[in-house]
């Protein structure tokens, strides 16, 4: 089947190119190279700022194109004559990981690049990339009339000559295999000038035109690609740096919709209280990282020399399951009642049975293609049975046939190989009497791993139980955070506001609406019918976009009363998106008046002539990172706008492998019982493992793989109790899923290569103290692809540098935060199964920002242990003044003159020492990932109603006189916090008193030290000035005093500005 898929190249233009033709001009044209395809435009004469608006088609095959090491690469020529040639003006690389979907383009602009260090270049070029999968795009465009100067047959004839090129950054076209399009230009430019004779100087005001438009554009909204980040082979250790193999395949799927979930108080039940550990009760070590060892990866043993069972699944424990497919069945006889057949298939192995659905069409001819999986570990039969049976209203179901297999006879089937291919088998009397029936059923049986591709889909005999709805509840899935944009409403002025009483002029403030966000700008200072704000209006949207910006022009009549004056609706696909700080277009809307819309009639809304309007600049930012998880835990940092991202520096792979002692949830059967998953989320990329039904000690044995971007990242695992299996009980609507603890992984704590497999703590603050609801085992590996690239990231911006070109205020990112966490909440709420909104808030980290006590003193204490550093220093010193130990007090005595003799030595003497500490603490350096610290969080000295504070909520539901209390005692840290405060203030007071005369003694004898000081510093030398004050400093307790010193006492006399305060 032939490709249609194309590359598109559209060269817009340039400007401020470089001069080439020595008379203040060029003449450029643009060549574009992808994978060794040669195209170019045509030649604008006489002209620095060339507009050629032409597109290029190239052949692209997303098999054989590897994103991240291919790049596109743009150049721009000047041609001369008559003598023919080309002189270069510069040139651009473009990785080809930037490269979006027809839809998606947005205009650019790239600084030209050298091609040496000889090169004189200048100038820009604008250019739209994007891929087209149809054939609609690919007529040739019509090119305005250039004649070419030369052709290139005269171009190889004359370079053959010997004619070269003086500069030393220009070229010479060597033949006419040079170009791959070369003839079709030459051909359409000369079509196009027979055309288009006539229209010349009308030509190029159009092409002016086009480009202006193209400045303005309105980009069109489509569904969100989603990309599946596809889990890499570890057969051939050798691949493990070949970045092709660790390429996303961009899938354009729109995500599904489903009704918003709520939300409802889920409990712990009363009696789980008991089975929870609490750090006093419990040995220490329980609360600690401990490491694993477990043979995973290319450590397992190879029984079968001939076969490798590890798969893609290198980092977690092989898990061999039997799996049954059934597709079909056909040539079904009729029942002998009804006359029809009501057909279904039931797999049965031992005491496990799975049922495929019935078919309720009297068909002969029923398609299942259900999967059925039985783990090896639970095998209790050394057969296999299918059966087919017919579903009856009445009475008992008719046995159509069945097929019997032997488990020894079953193959294995280890990805990636090939999945298996079904077969038909006939039906033999299900009495076992080897009789064959009439009827046949097509069916795969194999043995495989958690590796397979029908692991995720397929019904698992250990969730037997679960029927109904609760079957999708319990599957493992891969889920994609929607693209989220940044909207900027710039409220610039309105002109022609009548309010209803048109006795008063109005005091007018504009409020917009997206969604549940609604933002208002302040109120104009100057009451006038022509109002100016200038104010940016930023809002959360996520694509598709679904819903609209309402902007609404309200007149403040009273302060509890405002009143529409005119409002309209602006869907956001009108919007453009903007990639850099480059202004957009602004532009004035009509607004209608409220009271008129669609439902009432056309002679009404025609008496309305006269309208007022609004002045607005609006864009969606593309430069921006959309945050939707605090800073300190931030898991991906690439702008919204594909075309800005750079190439992945690594690859992260988890495995899940499964928790150990986790704590009952909900009592089921009279019993304690919890039904865990597991979720991973980094980046935009979010994972749930498949439900363990019923375990304490669930083993999942599930690995998943994300691109990094940045090392500086975290990773995020958490584990929940799934209340949604169909039951009455647990499938009501506010049931919720119970959160049972939570891992922090950051990735620049791990080595490259190495593979970490730790049992991690859950631990998880309650109302009744600090609770060890269990362990997560897990194996992590982070695989770095350059170590250049790692370096380079280091040295640059965390955040893309629109964050700090134009950066939010802190309350806008919190706020901002908050929306795209909603956002992303109702979105993968949607899916099927959905991620419900507390699991995404648990994992969001939704109540950080909110007041506790708790993290009060423990960030306090943490700011203490930063200083105690400083402040063990400042002792030591004190003591060697002291003599408290006299070699150190000598030998610090010889070092202080050694550098005073020889100042040159002092930074590398700091530089050296600190290498060799840094050296020293190598051998101490942490064996595992850190993990949640019990003493660092103040988590185990915390008192009860800390807690009951930090779990009450926003606005307390506490009563007055618990919530009087606590401000009485917030009042009284607070009072300490400002008495510290007022004294830093004082300190810095009395410095700048010394110059102020607000005490005139003070500083008459400030100035006059200061002129006797700088008299005896000239006259001095400096060494010897510094090795007497550090003699003087340094010198014997004998020759000391008890009192304070005299610029101590002279500094604390100083007057500071406390006295002025009431």
């Amino acid at each position: 089947m032939r490709n249609n898929t194309k590359l598109v190249v559209h060269v817009v233009d340039a400007q401020n190119l470089m001069p080439r033709d020595g008379q203040g001009s060029a003449s450029p044209f643009v060549e574009v190279d992808f994978l060794n395809q040669l195209s170019k435009t045509r030649t604008v004469p006489k002209s620095l700022n060339p507009v050629w608006d032409q597109k290029l088609y190239f052949d692209y095959d997303h098999n054989v194109v590897n994103h991240h090491n291919q790049h596109i690469e743009v150049s721009v020529y000047h041609e001369r004559r008559p003598a023919p040639g080309r002189s270069f003006l510069g040139r651009v690389k473009i990785s080809f990981s930037n490269i979006v979907y027809k839809g998606d383009q947005v205009y650019q602009r790239f600084n030209l690049e050298k091609k040496s260090l000889l090169s004189s270049v200048k100038g820009e070029i604008g250019l739209k990339f994007y891929i087209s999968l149809s054939e609609q795009d690919q007529s040739f465009p019509l090119s305005f009339p250039s004649k070419p100067y030369t052709s290139p047959t005269q171009a190889s004839l004359v370079a053959a000559s010997g004619t070269k090129e003086d500069s030393t950054d220009s070229e010479t076209e060597e033949s006419p295999e040079s170009f791959a399009s070369a003839e079709q230009e030459d051909l359409a430019d000369s079509a196009s000038e027979c055309a288009e004779g006539k229209k010349t100087e009308g030509g190029t005001e159009q092409v002016k035109e086009g480009v202006q438009k193209l400045h303005r554009q309105e980009v069109l909204a489509r569904p969100a690609p989603m990309h599946s980040i596809r889990l890499r082979s570890r057969e051939n250790p050798q691949e493990t740096n070949n970045p092709q193999s660790r390429g996303a395949n961009p899938l354009h799927t729109q995500q599904p919709r489903g009704a918003n979930q709520p939300r409802g108080a889920n409990q712990l039940h009363p009696h789980n209280t008991n089975h929870l550990q609490s750090y006093g009760d419990t040995d220490p070590d329980d609360f600690k990282v401990k490491d694993m060892n477990l043979e995973l990866g290319e450590r397992w043993p190879n029984t079968n020399s001939g076969e490798r069972f590890t798969g893609t699944y290198d980092l977690v424990e092989q898990m061999f399951y039997l799996y049954v497919r059934v597709v079909r069945a056909k040539e079904l006889p009729h029942g002998s009642i009804t006359g029809g057949c009501d057909p279904y298939v039931e797999v049965k192995l031992g005491n496990y049975k799975g049922r495929t659905k019935h078919f309720d069409r009297k068909t002969t001819l029923p398609e299942w293609n259900q999967v059925f999986a039985f783990t090896k570990e639970r095998i209790q039969s050394s057969v296999l049975e299918v059966f087919v049976k017919d579903k009856e209203t009445l009475g008992r179901d008719d046995f159509l046939g069945k097929v019997v297999f032997d488990l020894n006879e079953i193959p294995t089937r280890v990805p990636p190989n090939s999945p298996l291919a079904p077969q038909w088998y006939k039906l033999e009397d299900w009495r076992g009497e080897g009789r064959v029936v009439r009827g046949e059923v097509m069916l795969a049986v194999w043995m495989g791993t958690q590796a397979d591709e029908a692991f995720p889909e397929a019904w698992h005999a250990d969730s037997a139980s679960v029927h109904g709805e609760g079957v999708f509840n319990i599957r493992s899935k891969v889920y994609v955070s929607p693209k989220l944009w940044y909207l900027r409403v710039n409220v610039i002025e309105a002109q022609d506001i009548i309010p209803s009483d048109r006795n008063r002029l109005p005091d007018v403030f504009v409020k917009a609406n997206v969604g549940m966000q609604t933002l208002k700008t302040k109120i104009c200072p100057v009451k006038t019918a022509n109002p100016l704000w200038n104010e940016d209006l930023v809002f959360v949207v996520a694509e598709p976009f679904e819903e609209q910006l309402v902007i609404s022009v309200e007149d403040r009549v009273h302060t509890s009363k405002d009143e529409v004056i005119g409002k309209i609706s602006l869907p956001m696909n009108m919007f453009e998106k903007r990639l850099d700080h480059r202004p957009v277009h602004s532009r004035w809307f009509n607004l209608d008046k409220y009271g008129t819309g669609v439902l009432e009639g056309d002679s009404r809304r025609k008496e309305h002539k006269f309208s007022s309007r609004i002045h607005l600049r609006i864009c969606l930012e593309g430069g921006y990172h959309v945050m939707d998880e605090s800073t300190m835990y931030i898991s991906d940092t690439r702008p919204t706008a594909r075309q800005l991202w750079k190439q992945p520096v690594g690859m992260l792979e988890i495995g899940i492998l499964g928790a150990k002692g986790l704590v009952p949830m909900k009592v089921k059967d009279g019993r304690g019982s919890t039904d865990a998953y597991c979720v991973a989320k980094y980046g935009q990329k979010w994972v749930r493992t498949r439900t363990i039904l019923d375990s304490l000690s669930p083993r999942w044995n599930e690995q998943y793989t994300w691109e990094v971007y940045d090392p500086c990242t975290v990773v995020t695992l958490g584990i929940f109790d799934n209340c949604h299996l169909g039951s009455v009980q647990s499938g009501s609507a506010a049931s919720r899923d119970a959160r049972i603890g939570k891992v922090r992984i950051r990735l620049s704590t791990l080595e490259a290569h190495k593979i970490y497999t730790h049992s991690f703590p859950l631990l998880v603050l309650q109302p009744h103290g600090l609770k060890k609801t269990g362990d997560l085992q897990i194996s992590v590996r982070f695989t770095t692809l350059s170590l250049a690239n790692i370096i380079y990231n280091y040295g640059h911006p965390l955040l893309p540098k629109m964050h700090y070109l134009f950066p939010f205020t802190v309350n806008q990112v919190d706020g901002l935060r908050y929306q795209a966490m909603n956002i992303v909440a109702t979105r993968l709420g949607r899916a099927e199964p959905p991620l419900r909104k507390e699991v995404v808030e648990y994992m969001l980290d939704v109540d950080s920002h909110l007041w506790s006590m708790r993290r009060s003193k423990a960030n306090f204490f943490r700011v203490m242990s930063l200083l105690s550093g400083y402040f063990l220093v400042g002792k030591w010193i004190e003591d060697v003044c002291n003599w408290r130990y006299p070699v150190t007090s000598v030998l610090v005595h010889v070092l202080f003159f050694i550098l005073v003799m020889y100042p040159e030595l002092i930074l590398p003497t700091m530089f050296l020492y600190m290498f060799f500490i840094g050296l020293w603490n190598f051998k101490s350096r942490p064996r595992h990932p850190p993990h949640m610290d019990m003493k660092l969080s103040w988590a185990e000295a915390v008192g009860p109603d800390e807690l009951d504070e930090e779990f009450d909520t926003f606005p307390t539901s506490r009563s007055q006189d618990l919530v009087r209390l606590r401000y009485d005692r917030l009042r009284s840290v607070a009072g300490r916090i400002q008495t510290v405060v007022g004294d830093i203030a004082a300190q810095g007071e009395r410095v700048q008193s010394l110059m102020s005369w607000r005490d005139p003694r003070a500083t008459s004898l400030f100035i006059l030290f200061c002129l006797a000081a700088s008299v005896v510093l000239y006259a001095m030398p400096f060494k010897a000035i510094t090795l007497a004050g550090g003699l003087y400093y340094l010198r014997h307790p004998k020759f000391r005093s008890k009192l304070p010193s005299l610029p101590s006492n002279f500094f604390k006399r100083l007057p500071s500005r406390i006295d002025s305060l009431l």
